[in-house]
């Protein structure tokens, strides 16, 4: 937007715009759809336990609080000095920032030139550093809840952020200014659209929905859906390649998100990537689910799922033997599924991949701290009800693992300063999530999380128990440094109970970025240990890093396992039409709210 000349006849109409849409914000909040709070954040135990646990501390170590509470009273009184100084200078000087490195809440120079916005900042972040100590230092509470508090703490800071609000961000008064409160009426305007969107919830719109098209600028890789069944639809791709490697390859993707996070643009799709490599390429694409599929379970995704689509692939290109991929969730299905073909003599798979996946919830990364009673017995009420877990409650949840970068900064940018969400095709993919049947639901979170059946051998589909180290075939476990949802070191250590050659990689990066990793970009290194991992932090210390991306070094493990080269193959067969072109119904299907 073009900076305007102030005129304030322009600036006093932008202002009575606002009324109209404090109109329909209101309105928009009164029909917020109702939800169990335990849904949406920690319940009143853990407060009280947080609370207990500082009383503890205080009447054990009086001297630590007291020591604790004078640094920060000192600290606080130097910082209001030293505004006080500056406030008084005929030329103010610019102060010594105290801010962390590569704080982007705190980019603009009057933080560190202006006394005010500067005395505000250090405030907050002196104000900050105490409760992480306080809350670090916290030892009548043990370590999972510990965790909890810790976490919610986090949120608590974050929330409060001087940036946050108007009347101390100086972007947002600069740019009200500067376009006569434009940017005001476009940012409450923002923040309406979003609520009205959602049901009276907030939900910050992360992309430009108009920027992409799935199928059209997005998910382009060519090919045809070949099968389709209640709950998918498996897309074979065109070979790019005149001869492709004998064994086939399905990927099975998470059903919490699409697909399509392999196959984004042209110049970071994994499955372009992989097609270009001579492999023959299936990807499963979930259906997204409604109160039709209530009683759909994981055993439903294993025998309706990944069992039907290796079935699949195996009609079509007469193949016996098949390579799996499985992503994050769509990992933790390909692990129960192979060890249930274990359990019935079934060696149709001859080498499994597995990026980002968790077998052992014991240590579950930032999620983990939602998984408590209160959280589990709302989610399940609600499951009850509807018949399905609305795709808003996992993508809020999710977003709030990250929240300065998923909630607040896109907040600020979009409701205080007027701005439209950027054309990103990650953040768009990422507002583009689906639902969870029912009985999944409360499977996946009581089960594999809360209970951790899975790595106790104690889960069972259809009457046979999981014996993960059942599975004997060569396994590609990706993990990724900064995982905040599958911790590198439980995803490593999990599969380590599988039995047969392993090749363990630790990508640079997080969940997302360290597998959408193309070569071309060399953005991410990775470290690479061909010893099996039993203590991660030994791995790690051993591991060699390299620079660039981890699909070059795949990709020739898996053509080691992919059998002779034979003449490139067609999507489809006799018996499997092509049912639509990529990337098929299922993907673009209007979810259920």
């Amino acid at each position: 937007m073009e900076k305007s000349a102030y005129d304030p006849q322009v600036l006093k109409g932008n202002l009575d715009k606002l009324e109209d849409l404090t109109v329909r914000l209101v309105n928009a909040i009164a029909n917020r759809r109702e939800s169990d709070p335990a849904m949406q954040g920690p319940g009143y135990n853990l407060y009280a336990k947080a609370a207990a646990a500082y009383y503890a501390e205080m009447m054990a170590r009086p001297e630590k609080i007291i020591e604790q509470q004078v640094q920060f009273w000192r600290k606080s009184l130097e910082n209001f000095s030293n505004a006080q100084t500056l406030l008084n200078e005929d030329e103010q000087k610019e102060p010594a920032a105290k801010k962390g490195p590569g704080d982007r809440r705190f980019k603009n120079p009057l933080w560190a030139s202006n006394p005010y916005f500067n005395f505000v900042r250090d405030q907050y972040l002196l104000s900050t550093e105490m409760i992480d100590q306080t809350v670090t230092g916290l030892e009548e509470i043990d370590d999972k809840e510990k965790r909890r508090v810790q976490f919610f703490a986090r949120q608590l800071v974050d929330l409060f952020s001087p940036s946050n609000f108007f009347g101390t961000n100086p972007d947002a008064l600069e740019k009200a200014l500067e376009t006569n409160g434009q940017s005001l009426v476009d940012g409450l305007a923002n923040l309406v659209r979003d609520l009205e969107a959602n049901d009276g919830e907030l939900s910050v719109t992360l992309a430009d929905p108009k920027a992409f098209e799935v199928g059209g600028n997005i998910a382009t890789s060519p090919g045809d859906v070949v099968f389709r069944n209640r709950m998918f639809e498996l897309i074979q791709y065109a070979p790019a390649t005149k001869e492709v490697h004998k064994t086939p390859l399905v990927i099975f993707p998470p059903w919490i998100n699409k697909f399509y996070i392999l196959d984004l643009k042209e110049k970071n799709s994994f499955i372009r990537y992989a097609v270009s490599q001579g492999y023959t390429v299936f990807v499963v694409s979930w259906v997204n689910p409604d109160e039709n599929y209530r009683d759909v379970g994981i055993d439903t995704y294993v025998e309706e799922g990944a069992l039907a689509a290796i079935n699949a692939v195996q009609d079509i290109t007469g193949s016996k033997k098949v390579n799996a991929i499985g992503y994050c969730i769509g990992g933790t299905l390909l692990t129960i599924t192979l060890a249930l073909m274990a359990a019935n003599g079934d060696d149709r798979v001859k080498s499994a991949t597995f990026f980002t996946t968790l077998t052992d919830f014991s240590e579950a990364g930032d999620l983990g701290v939602f998984i408590d009673e209160d959280f589990l017995t709302a989610i399940e009420t609600e499951v009850d009800k509807r018949g399905f877990l609305d795709s808003f409650y996992m993508s809020k949840t999710f977003s709030y693992l990250r929240a300065n970068d998923l909630v607040y900064g896109p907040a600020v940018r979009s409701y205080m300063m007027g701005e439209a969400p950027p054309a990103f095709d990650l953040l768009f993919w990422n507002g583009d999530s689906t639902n969870l049947p029912a009985r999944m639901a409360k499977e996946y979170l009581r089960h594999l999380y809360a209970e951790n059946k899975l790595i106790k051998g104690e889960f069972e589909v259809n009457g046979t128990v999981i014996d993960m180290s059942k599975i004997d075939l060569p396994i590609y476990v990706v993990a990724t440094e900064s995982d905040h949802i599958a911790p590198w070191k439980s995803s490593f250590t999990g599969l380590s109970t599988t039995s047969g050659e392993k090749q363990m990689v630790l990508s640079e990066s997080g969940h997302i970025a360290g597998i959408v990793n193309p070569p071309e970009a060399g953005k991410y290194g990775y470290w690479l240990n061909d010893e099996a991992c039993t203590d991660p932090d030994e791995w790690h210390k051993a591991a060699e890093h390299h620079d660039g991306s981890w699909w070059p070094h795949w990709s020739n493990w898996l053509s080691e396992r992919s059998g002779k080269m034979v003449e490139a193959r067609q999507p489809g067969s006799k018996s499997h039409p092509s049912l639509a072109p990529a990337p098929g119904t299922y993907v673009v299907a209007e979810r259920k709210k």
